[in-house]
């Protein structure tokens, strides 16, 4: 057989398959409109046709794909997941020529039939036999909105009947205009756009509301075929059909020659959309996984088009990927350090900034919200906190030398000790010893109290070795508590989700206003935030200096240097870094003064970079002469004796 006539037969068997459709198609209109249906075709028929809902309101987001807009704290778009869904469009605020455009195209008698265009759907049939092809289709507007939006996609007799049936139904319930709204946000436009204010933005960078004739015209013509007659693609070819659409709006009474014409001499034309409109997926991944799962926990199911917005500064976000990737990428082999992470606050405890790791796309677990790992001596202001409320000062005399609590021993870093020492020079340099003291004389629940207070939310045992930060918490909730001394012992509980709502600008959920709780009493957080000042100025923090304005932080190392740590704040910032690998192997030696630190002066630096300097609530430690430190101490050791001596007189 030659492939001429293998042609011929297999198109002459398409032909008398479309023959044989268009003859039942004809048989089940003259049945359905003539009532002569038997008991047995009825079964066949409808035995299995779903119904329409009850509440004729779900069909605005059945069978939508899930669609996730993520919006920065100024509501800016940061990255869209999904297909693209806009806010619904009124028929009311739309220009006639919109929704013309459509009928003209779609359903000319869309205003005279009752579902099912009998009339039309005969032409129909009449044209195709007599073309001896598909060229004409039978279907009403509203029944490709049951077609798409109740029934299934099967294409067969059975099923198109069942279309006509529902189509006929949805009209007696909806009114003409509210069909044809709900037709117009719901159809598919190609290029991931959902309605007709989603592909006026796709394609035209404007508002339904906004749309000329001549882009109502090529947005009419996509349905038909949404991927083939994509306008960013196939230009020459959706604009072909937009003609098509003028003129069947021209035959309707819809526009005039004169309209008519002057649209097709100056066709739509799609604009470009440029790649920097969203932001990198890949600095904000772990920003966009975290909002779906906060948004999931307060709202349950979420709606296929919802809409997240966090607290996320952008810029700083920016910045903050740029800071770490670009210290870890310099230090982090010798250091043998794989990840980082870093979460910054503003005072009202918002989320500015979070990278939960180096690289997204290569993990998407989140170190900053997540992750629990040990901080080490980045837990001590919270000892000496603790310390403070009972009454210690910052020149209270502790001594530094070996301990035994009830068999434990803990040791300082390098093995060293110093003798007597003020607890101020015991916080900055980070001394063991004298913290595991404190967290003995205030004990080990006053400890897990303050923590609570502070703002740490995972359960802590109270146990000694929590007076070193052997216990595991996260970043985030080390950021917090360290922002509730910034605060001057007013806590703002951190704050990432700002508010879930749908593409019909409908609130699911809202974060309530800020508010601030006294969880420690003022002088305290002042006193240690001073003592916190002297540890970047003088003390393990040196490498977290800033060169133009006053801050304060701590260091933190677990032990066999398997996490580094360093969180501080400004006036204007609160910023937390975390150094480790995943498997919990030991770094090279890496200290929370180290490569942490030098992460945190580099975004800090940066993210200050147009702001004004400004000093820190608490005064700025006083440097005193080694004598006056020893005078200090001596007196602060005299009135303990003395204290002590009182204890035992009866």
């Amino acid at each position: 057989m030659t492939p001429f006539r293998a042609d011929l037969l297999a198109e002459n068997r398409r032909r008398r398959e479309r023959l044989a459709w268009t003859v039942t198609l004809v048989f089940s209109i003259l049945v359905i409109g003539g009532g002569a249906a038997t008991g047995a075709f009825w079964r066949w028929a409808f035995y299995d046709m779903p119904s329409l809902p009850e509440n004729l309101e779900t069909l605005w987001d059945v069978r939508r794909e899930n669609a996730i807009t993520l919006l920065d704290r100024e509501g800016d778009v940061i990255d869209v997941r999904g297909p693209l869904y806009g806010a619904p469009a009124r028929i009311e605020d739309l220009p006639d020529h919109v929704s013309q455009a459509f009928i003209a195209i779609e359903d000319r008698r869309f205003r005279e039939h009752s579902g099912v265009d009998f009339w039309g759907a005969l032409r129909a049939v009449f044209a195709n036999l007599r073309a001896g092809a598909t060229v004409q289709g039978g279907s009403t507007i509203t029944m490709q909105l049951v077609k798409n939006l109740v029934l299934t996609p099967e294409r067969s007799l059975r099923r198109k009947i069942q279309e006509m049936r529902l189509a006929m139904q949805l009209e007696r319930e909806l009114t003409k205009d509210e069909i044809l709204q709900l037709y117009l946000n719901r159809i598919y436009f190609g290029a991931g756009a959902y309605g007709i204010e989603a592909a006026a933005r796709r394609y035209f960078d404007t508002t339904a509301a906004e749309l000329t004739l001549a882009e109502a015209a090529m947005l009419a013509a996509l349905p038909k075929a949404p991927s083939r007659l994509d306008p960013t693609s196939n230009l020459a070819a959706a604009q072909n059909r937009a003609s098509i659409v003028l003129d069947a709006m021209l035959l309707s009474g819809f526009i005039t020659l004169a309209e008519r014409t002057a649209a097709q001499a100056d066709p739509a034309s799609p604009i470009q959309r440029q790649p920097e409109e969203l932001r990198d997926p890949v600095v904000f991944g772990h920003v966009f996984d975290l909002a779906v799962l906060e948004a999931q926990s307060r709202i349950g199911e979420l709606p296929s088009d919802v809409i997240i917005q966090v607290a996320i500064d952008s810029d700083l976000q920016e910045i903050a990927h740029e800071t770490l990737t670009a210290r870890m990428q310099a230090e982090s082999e010798s250091e043998n350090a794989g990840e980082a992470a870093l979460v910054a606050l503003s005072p009202d405890g918002r989320v500015r900034a979070m990278i939960g790791g180096r690289d997204y796309l290569a993990s998407q677990f989140n170190r900053a919200a997540q992750a629990r790992r040990q901080p080490g001596s980045a837990f001590k202001p919270i000892v000496f906190l603790a310390a403070l409320e009972r009454g210690a000062s910052p020149f209270s005399v502790y001594y530094d030398e070996p301990i035994d609590l009830e068999g434990w021993q803990p040791r300082n870093f390098g093995g060293n000790y110093r003798g007597r020492v003020s607890m101020r020079e015991a916080l900055r340099r980070s001394i063991n010893t004298v913290a595991a003291q404190i967290g003995d004389e205030v004990g080990p629940e006053a400890l897990v109290d303050m923590a609570e207070r502070l703002g740490i939310q995972t359960e802590l045992p109270p146990l000694p070795a929590l007076a070193l930060g052997a216990v595991e918490v996260t970043l985030l909730e080390m950021a917090t508590a360290y922002a509730t001394i910034a605060n001057s012992g007013m806590r703002q509980d951190a704050v990432f989700l700002l508010r879930v709502s749908n593409s019909r600008d409908e609130t699911l959920w809202e974060a309530p206003p800020p508010t601030a709780e006294r969880t420690v009493d003022e002088a305290d957080a002042l006193t240690l935030s001073t003592m916190m000042q002297d540890i970047v100025l003088n003390g393990t923090g040196t490498n977290a200096r800033l060169s133009d304005r006053p801050s304060a932080g701590k260091t933190g190392t677990s032990q066999s240097f398997r996490d580094a740590w360093f969180i501080g704040f400004t006036a204007d910032y609160i910023a937390g870094v975390w150094v480790g690998n995943d498997d919990d192997t030991p770094t090279r030696n890496v200290t929370g003064g180290g490569l942490p630190a030098r992460i945190w002066r580099d975004f800090m630096t940066a993210a200050h970079a147009d702001l004004p300097a400004r000093l820190l609530a608490a005064p700025a430690p006083r440097e005193r002469s080694p004598y006056e430190e020893r005078l200090a101490a001596f007196y602060s050791d005299l009135t303990n004796a003395f204290e002590t001596e009182a204890e035992r007189i009866p």
